[in-house]
């Protein structure tokens, strides 16, 4: 009997399972980090402490240590040398590799790293002021080499052996790039050169992603951990369980609702998976969905929260800047497209509990919602600061580091209050997401490299946008590809930035809204965190469900179908957007929810009203009917589609019908009853 399939458990068999999901997870935890003694604990304490402390002085510019602000170079050599470090210190070599200990290989590359980055960093201004990635000192290219390889195997480590792989193959394209079929060829150079570039430009390793992670997303995390480990994190998976845990497939309701909040207010898809994945993915296993879906569902869920206002993260910002409007603006036109993403995921999993019969928790083992809201209703003061900050003084990059001390000066008044162990464990928690990540973003960084200086990037734009011609369709199709080729393995924001320089301006020159083909890139730039090959969202939630990467990815691909249309149904009409006639967004909000449902539907193969949409032939032609229904009714009308909505309306129903018929007179044929589900 599968996973998804299984019977519904005792109360005694689900505390058992419950246990036994605490124990998976701390074995899980013992397998992917090392169990470190003492004085190596003492050592990453400290350079999470450092690290902490050295951010704060680069991001504020206070000017600690030396009087004055440190050269960006200086310190993203810094930052990347104690990351990398921690990395080898926490992270075992394979499954074969000693975990009670650092053995002596990974101190020879622990000391390489210190010597290697300690090089660099003292040499930060020549690094510069020569421009070194172009003409570098014999003895520093050497050391780049191994640096290049170092990364690799930190990638490794950190994300698997996919990011080997892919980051290995790409990161050495600029070695044969001159071989390559035209449509995807550049400029060569040797490895040598290859190696100066991706380690000393400000293009591949040290570009944007590790950028973005050391002056923006580093408060982000801070804030991330301190919701685990104060409580707050809890109290919005408690909240969530108090309203949904009772429902058809609860616990998966559960992270829709608290992942896409907490996402909504760190911006932050892999910092949101491990903040709420931990409860929320056991709660599932525990009424019967798949490991695999269960990661799925927390990774969609996760990414989701980035669309989702009142706080989109640090992208919004930048979006108001390149349209010269306000944030607010950005906030109110991404309402509608977040809300029909959630609403998308929530029906699937709906669906897909009536279908396999997964039942919620038991009321009795569900918190009360009145106590929720007494024992955590402080921590509104702490989101009240972030999102003043955020908005009205518009200090991303400052503002999670204050939301931070707010919230571990409130957390000492209640009864979360930390001791030093508590203190410890925090700053070890902050220095295991930061090496995770970090060693994830240094590799991957590589691929923007390789892209960028065999001129790829800008290749592979100007080619599909003039394969496109004159169809503005077309061109769409062409600018999601782009879009989706060059946010792999990127932040959201930094995916977007170098898209809104590029492919924007000829979606607007094609006629199209500036808002909407602002909103087009972001949506497909981030949709990388959900579909393989380079899922961060969906990978990070496969650690936490203790599952196959890939396989986490295409679950979180499935489940987040939906968001690949819903970039196409604003752009064809901005009424979604909230551009427009309040009737013309009244009626193309109606008819999106219910085409969205629809899609569900069809994806889960359960339709309510009508049940099980069959299997075999039969039920795919009713599933095919029903997901063209769903796409022709979550289609806008007028706009630039120029179809009536009546028209649409009607084809739908047409579709669905059909869709309907033949799920049921499948299930005439195998003597099953028909009758009215829900």
């Amino acid at each position: 009997m599968s996973e998804s399939k299984q019977p519904p458990l005792s109360k005694a068999d689900e505390e058992a399972a419950r246990l036994a999901a605490e124990e998976q997870a701390a074995q899980k935890f013992a397998t992917r980090y090392r169990q470190l003694s003492l004085p190596w604990r003492i050592i990453v304490t400290t350079l999470t402490v450092a690290l902490v402390l050295l951010a704060i002085n680069q991001i504020f510019n206070f000017g600690f240590f030396i009087g004055q602000v440190m050269l960006s170079a200086r310190y993203l050599y810094i930052y990347a040398g104690a990351i990398l470090a921690m990395v080898f210190i926490c992270f075992p070599a394979g499954a074969w590799a000693k975990r009670d200990g650092v053995p002596w290989y990974d101190l020879l590359i622990v000391a390489a790293v210190v010597g290697i980055f300690g090089y660099f960093a003292w040499n930060a201004e020549r690094i510069v002021l020569e421009a070194w990635e172009y003409a570098a000192p014999q003895f520093a290219i050497y050391l780049s080499m191994a640096t290049w390889l170092i990364v690799l195997d930190a990638g490794r480590r950190t994300g698997g052996m996919p990011i080997l792989v892919i980051v290995a193959v790409i990161s050495l394209y600029p070695l044969y790039a001159d071989r390559m079929p035209d449509v995807v060829s550049g400029v060569s150079m040797s490895l040598q050169e290859a190696a100066a570039f991706h380690i000393f430009s400000e293009e591949s390793m040290f570009g944007i992603p590790m950028q973005v992670a050391a002056m923006l997303l580093f408060g982000f995390l801070l804030f991330g951990v301190g919701l685990q480990y104060t409580g707050a994190g809890t109290f919005f998976i408690n909240l969530a369980f108090a309203l949904l845990g009772k429902a058809r497939g609860g616990p998966a309701k559960v992270a829709i609702f608290s992942s896409g909040l907490m996402g909504s207010m760190s911006g932050g898809p892999v910092t949101n998976v491990l903040t709420t994945g931990p409860l929320s993915i056991p709660a599932m296993r525990r009424i019967g969905f798949s490991r695999g879906y269960a990661a799925g569902v927390e990774a969609c869920a996760s990414t989701g929260g980035v669309l989702m206002p009142p706080i989109m993260g640090a992208t919004a910002f930048v979006m108001a800047n390149f349209l010269g409007v306000s944030y607010v603006q950005v906030a109110i036109a991404a309402i509608i497209p977040s809300l029909l993403y959630f609403f998308g995921l929530f029906m699937q999993i709906d669906a897909y509990a009536a279908r396999h019969n997964l039942k919620g928790l038991p009321a009795e083992e569900l918190p009360r919602i009145g106590q929720v809201l007494k024992d955590g209703w402080y921590f509104i003061f702490v989101f009240v600061l972030l999102v003043w900050m955020l908005i009205y003084l518009q200090r991303e990059a400052t503002a999670p580091f204050y939301a931070t001390a707010l919230l571990l000066i409130i957390n000492q008044f209640t009864k979360h209050r930390w001791g030093v162990k508590e203190l410890l464990a925090y700053i070890r928690g902050v220095g295991q997401i930061l090496a995770e990540l970090g060693g994830i973003l240094a590799a991957i960084g590589l691929i923007v490299g390789a892209l960028q200086v065999t001129g790829m990037a800008g290749t592979l734009t100007n080619d599909l946008v003039y394969l496109a011609g004159n169809n503005v369709l077309v061109l769409l199709i062409m600018g999601a590809l782009t879009s989706f080729v060059l946010g792999i393995g990127m932040t959201v924001t930094a995916a977007y930035i170098f898209l809104a320089i590029i492919l924007a301006p000829a979606l607007i020159r094609a006629g199209l809204d500036p808002m909407a083909s602002h909103m087009f890139i972001m949506y497909w730039g981030m949709l990388s965190f959900i579909t393989p090959p380079v899922a961060l969202a969906a990978f990070v939630a496969a650690s936490v469900a203790q599952v196959s990467a890939m396989r986490a990815g295409l679950e979180a691909m499935r489940l987040g179908t939906i968001i690949y249309f819903i970039p196409f149904f604003f752009v064809f009409n901005p009424a979604l957007l909230m551009q427009g006639s309040w009737d013309e967004i009244a009626i193309v909000l109606v008819t999106a929810l219910i085409g969205v449902w629809l899609l569900s539907a069809a994806l889960q193969g359960y339709l309510i009203g009508i049940g099980t949409l069959g299997d075999g032939l039969p039920g795919w032609a009713s599933r095919a009917f029903i997901l063209a229904s769903g796409l022709v009714l979550a289609a806008p009308g007028g706009g630039m589609l120029g179809v009536a909505h009546g028209t649409l309306v009607m084809s739908a129903v047409v579709l669905v019908v059909i869709g309907s018929m033949l799920a049921l007179i499948q299930r005439k044929r195998d003597g099953e009853p028909i009758r009215l589900t829900i």
